[in-house]
């Protein structure tokens, strides 16, 4: 016998055919279990406890927490290279990490938000540490693309348990931001701004001790006038050792003058020394009184005044000397030779004065250079004396500068003022999340539909008769020559 093969339009034409006769001949047993399937989804959506989410946003701005400072130094202060990403993700992980989420079932307890795990317990955790990974996994903290916002949502039954725990979580974010980026640093700062402040008073009174016993005050300026005073030692020196020569040249004429009149010399008359001695007293009392107009610009001690003291003192040994040989005596002579004797006696006493001048002002300028010596050898400890006082100083401000800038930022956390702003505080929800009772009907009529032609075609493939003459004879592989209809 050969093989009945048909054609190719009825086989595809038998295809659809044999899929609604199986459709058809299960049809009570689609619709049983698509029925059930979403009578049992719509039931559960209906006997589902909702579940509501509340929602706050936050914006992280880069603030004064990652503005950083050096240790030592005077270095100005600078903002750290960091991007946006950076400084979001750091953000969600402490808002996310465990210790908060402990802090706020801590506070709001755990009876308040999870009841049933106080109720039944874990056998293996304690309630809260159940209730923590609970919180974790209802917990949504993500960042915004493209932008500086956080969004933290939390899912619970009830809404203003929901509201409540995303409130109190970004309160104790911000608390843990100011924890984690501040360095509390106020009481070492205040330790070591008072052993700076010991060692600048230390220092300051080793350099009041130097100056008192060295009589060292402002040493430039001391240094300076004591330059000045020699330059003029030095000038007025100099001036005397002219008028010296002068003197001398003076009196050696003066010498050949009576030498040549010594034939008709003759004895001054007591009128002539009169003359000198009034002269002699008029010279004296200039002195006195250029002494005392030194004595009001100058200390007794004052060279200058020291100077005009000792010819003073020269000058009335002078008139004490000349008073003494004219007691008693009175001479007559030639009036040329008594005045060139007269100009004499008086070059001489000149002569006399100025030569002690010289050999003061020779003895003041040596102790003055000895003294600028002695301000060299001093000039060392001084210098090192005074950079210690200027380090301890500098020290001590930059201490005191850090210490102020660590107590308002102490004052600054206290008060929370970070640099993360809430956009919007999580709010009681009024409409749940879950279940979504439209999406889950419809979502249970399209597996009820699947599920049924599933069953359906299981049990047509399990079954021991053929459906179609199709399946017949697709199966036996022979031929159908007539079909009989079957009715119950």
């Amino acid at each position: 016998m050969e093989r009945y093969v048909p054609i190719e339009p009825e086989r595809q034409a038998g295809g659809l055919r044999d899929f609604l006769t199986i459709l058809f001949k299960h049809r009570s047993k689609v619709w049983v279990i698509f029925l059930a399937t979403v009578l049992t989804v719509t039931v559960g959506s209906f006997l589902i406890p909702p579940t509501y989410e509340a929602k706050s946003s936050l914006m992280v701005k880069l603030g004064r927490e990652y503005v950083t400072r050096p240790e030592v130094g005077n270095a100005q202060s600078f903002l750290l290279s960091l991007n946006q990403e950076e400084v979001v993700n750091s953000e969600i992980q402490i808002l996310s990490s465990r210790e908060l989420i402990e802090k706020v079932l801590t506070t709001l307890t755990v009876e308040t938000v999870y009841p049933d795990l106080v109720k039944s317990p874990p056998s293996r955790m304690t309630p809260l540490q159940a209730a923590i990974l609970d919180f974790e996994k209802k917990l949504t903290v993500e960042g915004i693309k493209k932008s500086n916002v956080i969004e933290v949502a939390f899912q619970h039954k009830d809404p203003r348990v929901a509201a409540r725990a995303v409130n109190l979580l970004v309160d104790l974010h911000k608390e843990k931001h100011l924890q984690v980026f501040s360095d509390p640093q106020s009481s070492f700062l205040e330790k070591q701004l008072a052993e700076f402040d010991q060692k600048l008073k230390q220092s300051e009174s080793r350099m009041e001790t130097f100056k008192q016993k060295n009589r060292v005050f402002s040493l430039e300026e001391q240094r300076s006038l004591l330059l000045k005073q020699r330059m003029e030692l030095d000038t007025s020196l100099k001036t005397t050792k002219n008028q010296v020569d002068e003197l001398q040249k003076k009196l050696s004429s003066l010498k050949s003058q009576q030498q040549e009149r010594t034939g008709t010399k003759s004895l001054y008359t007591l009128s002539e020394r009169d003359r000198i001695i009034v002269e002699a007293r008029s010279r004296l009392l200039s002195l006195q009184l250029q002494e005392q107009d030194l004595l009001k610009q100058y200390q007794e001690d004052n060279r200058l005044v020291q100077n005009t003291r000792k010819e003073i003192q020269l000058v009335q040994e002078f008139l004490k000397e000349q008073e003494t040989e004219i007691d008693g005596k009175v001479r007559t002579g030639n009036p040329v030779y008594q005045e060139v004797e007269k100009e004499t006696i008086k070059t001489r006493a000149d002569l006399s004065s100025q030569n002690a001048k010289a050999a003061a002002l020779a003895k003041q300028l040596g102790n003055l250079e000895n003294e600028i010596k002695s301000f060299d050898l001093l000039e060392n400890e001084f210098q090192t004396l005074k950079r210690e006082v200027a380090s301890n100083e500098k020290n001590y401000r930059t201490y005191l500068e850090r210490l102020e800038e660590a107590r308002i930022s102490e004052d600054m956390n206290r008060k929370k003022i970070a640099n993360i702003s809430v956009i919007q505080a999580a709010a009681v929800p009024a409409k749940p999340i879950k279940p979504k009772k439209g999406l889950n009907i419809l979502l249970g009529m399209i597996l009820g539909a699947v599920s049924g032609l599933g069953f359906a075609f299981f049990s047509e493939y399990t079954s021991e008769s053929f459906s179609t003459p199709g399946i017949a004879e697709k199966e036996l592989a022979l031929p159908v020559l007539t079909t009989i209809p079957h009715r119950d």
